[in-house]
């Protein structure tokens, strides 16, 4: 805390300046004060930079001894960082509400499209080539499309022309895949060949390939635009709120896929289509479209335009990948650390998402074909419907599981960046206009206590005055673990992932299997929240800095939310070749007892796991690194700097 004979002196001598060179022009040749100060601690009067006496550059003069004195808690409050304003729950919901309807196509990609394109005619074993499309398209269309969108230029923002056109094309792209049947016996009929010939069933199955590599395409296309969207919208502070009320978003589209797959949709809503995939393909029409008009509309991007020009870059495919390579080579250490847990992190989670339904519906037939070794094709087949259900009832669980720890856990998780202190004269205001304010001020309720994030205060209706809405606050930050920040949670996660896998060792009965997989929700709460927050809260960190001091921020939200997603999506081609192999070796023929395969393939996964647990521990805790600048400077305030150890 700088001195108050410090603080006065500075004063006095800006004050005598101000009378020598502006005394015919102000009535008041005082300058103004403001105080500021974390909550809970003693205030500082500081200049008010909106003082016509004083400029901003002598505040942030690093000779001041305002500058000088005062420690790292209250210099976070002088270093532009509280131009950003705090923004009310409901628009983080809107914000983030395209990501439902994101979710909501791929779940019914994933849960229904093997078994639509299975029907056509398609092999299992071509299926699985199929597939590998979606994880390649992931590695090569979200950093294309981050990288457009960082120098795109359109009036209406950076990030919607590419969540428009993607959405569109996904909505055909569904359309047209669920009715590739229908398409083909068209033209064959107007041409007057066999619709039910080979030929056609081959046509079929080629086009509905062709129809898959579109809509992986432009899920990806979307999804680069709606992650970027949430960064640049969301204040840094409130990055982690975005990103855990995304981490929601998800949860409930989630749950709702899985449901829908329960109910016989043809007889619940016979004029969406004939067929679940026909129906679940509307439905998922009209929840991609709708959700992502909701968000254009009501979220305004600042103008692009006003940036400046972006940087001339030749075209081509090698120019692209020299491009993907330099970016790669300028991500910050913190951002290039997280997708290097990413990177183990999903060789771990890929095994089971996919295969997790096959192992719970292993363990519920084991003893029906231990008990009938000479069981029919016929017998086999409806022996594992009906274990396909028992699994898919265990996503459902899962599913919830993770929806109610998104709700659940950023109440117990510390913040990473709190909300800027209320200044007096501020008004607050959460409204869904620019995400970029006017004022120098932020319109962070006043009373809201220090681990409190900004928009956890608006769960609740406005209080009538500010000391009861001080005691709510104080009441709901009693819930913060204080030790367990966002990075030590996730770091949790991944050894309670491993955990579970390991106990599939112990595991031999469908409701066991059951539970842990609605454990292992708590763990893919925080794997859809904490990489996505701590990387976003870089980004904005930066781009605020950038606008700032007029600069250009070489790390934008599209480019590198394109390379983590490419952390993401090779690790997946990577665990489906390891999968192969182990199948390979300890797979048995099927209809017979005792098939332990995928359970040998999720423990690989608990092993990597374990990989990426370690790799979390190298991550920085932020703020660690400005406090240990300080020490080096000899300020004597650096023995508080926060532990960046578990």
């Amino acid at each position: 805390m700088a001195p108050t004979h410090q603080i006065q002196r500075l004063s006095k001598e800006l004050s005598l300046h101000g009378n020598q060179q502006n005394e015919d022009s102000f009535s008041d040749p005082r300058p103004s004060f403001t105080k500021v100060g974390p909550p809970g601690k003693a205030s500082l009067e500081v200049l008010n930079e909106n003082s016509p006496l004083l400029s901003a550059q002598r505040i942030e003069d690093d000779s001041s001894p305002l500058s000088s004195d005062l420690s790292v808690d209250e210099l976070e409050y002088l270093d532009g960082e509280e131009q950003e304003e705090s923004k009310s729950v409901w628009y983080l919901i809107v914000l983030t509400l395209s990501i439902g309807g994101l979710q909501i196509a791929w779940a019914t990609e994933i849960s229904n499209g093997s078994p639509y394109l299975l029907s056509l005619g398609m092999s299992k074993a071509f299926l699985a080539i199929v597939w590998i499309v979606g994880p390649l398209s992931g590695i090569i269309v979200q950093p294309y499309i981050g990288i457009k969108s960082d120098n795109s230029r359109y009036r209406i923002g950076k990030r919607k022309p590419f969540m428009i056109g993607g959405a569109a094309a996904t909505l055909i792209g569904f359309l047209a895949l669920a009715w590739t049947r229908e398409i083909v016996r068209g033209v064959f009929a107007i041409f007057g060949a066999d619709p039910e010939s080979q030929f056609a069933k081959n046509a079929s199955i080629l086009l509905a390939i062709g129809w898959l590599c579109l809509l992986d395409v432009a899920i990806n296309t979307v999804q680069a635009g709606i992650r970027a969207f949430i960064v640049d919208n969301a204040p840094t502070h409130q990055q982690e709120d975005a990103n855990a009320w995304a981490g929601v978003i998800v949860g409930i589209g989630s749950v709702l896929g899985y449901l829908s797959g329960y109910t016989n949709l043809p007889k619940v809503l016979p004029f969406f289509g004939n067929t679940q995939f026909k129906v679940l393909s509307v439905i998922t029409c009209i929840a991609m479209g709708g959700t992502v008009t909701i968000s254009c509309l009501f979220i305004t991007e600042r103008d692009p335009r006003r940036d400046s020009p972006p940087p001339v870059v030749k075209t081509g495919v090698l120019a692209f990948f020299k491009q993907i390579y330099h970016s790669a080579r300028r991500l910050s250490p913190q951002i290039r650390k997280v997708c290097e847990v990413q990177f183990f992190n999903w060789i771990g989670w890929f095994p089971f998402l996919f295969y997790i339904t096959t192992y719970i519906g292993q363990l519920h037939v084991n003893p029906i074909f231990k008990a009938n070794p000479n069981m029919t094709p016929e017998e086999v087949d409806e022996a594992w419907e009906s274990a396909t259900r028992i699994g898919s009832f265990a996503l459902l669980i899962f599913a919830i599981t993770s929806f109610a720890s998104n709700m659940l856990l950023p109440f117990f998780v510390v913040p990473t960046y709190r909300a800027p202190p209320s200044l007096k004269g501020t008004n607050s205001s959460h409204s869904f206009s620019s995400a970029h304010h006017t004022s120098n001020q932020p319109t962070t309720p006043s009373g809201t206590p220090l681990p409190m994030s900004a928009s956890m205060t608006s769960f609740f209706p406005p209080p009538p005055d500010e000391a009861t809405h001080s005691r709510l606050t104080r009441l709901l930050s009693i819930a913060q673990i204080p030790w367990l920040t966002l990075r030590r949670a996730w770091l949790l996660a991944h050894l309670l992932f491993a955990f579970c896998m390991a106990l599939t060792f112990l595991v031999r009965t469908p409701l066991a299997a059951t539970v842990l997989c609605g454990v292992v929700g708590i763990a893919w709460a925080l794997t859809i929240w904490a990489p996505f927050a701590l990387i976003s809260a870089e980004v904005s960190k930066r781009d605020v800095q950038a606008q700032k001091t007029g600069g250009t921020n070489d790390d934008q939200a599209g480019v590198v939310l394109g390379l983590h997603n490419v952390a993401i999506s090779a690790p997946q081609m990577l665990a489906t070749l390891v999968s192969s192999v182990i199948f390979r070796i300890a797979q048995k023929p099927r209809g017979v007892a005792g098939d332990d395969s995928v359970g040998w393939v999720m423990r690989f996964g608990g092993v990597a796991a374990l990989v990426a647990a370690y790799m979390t521990t190298r991550l920085r805790e932020e703020g660690g690194q400005r406090e240990t600048e300080g020490k080096e400077n000899g300020n004597g305030h650096g023995e508080r700097m926060r532990d960046d150890t578990v």
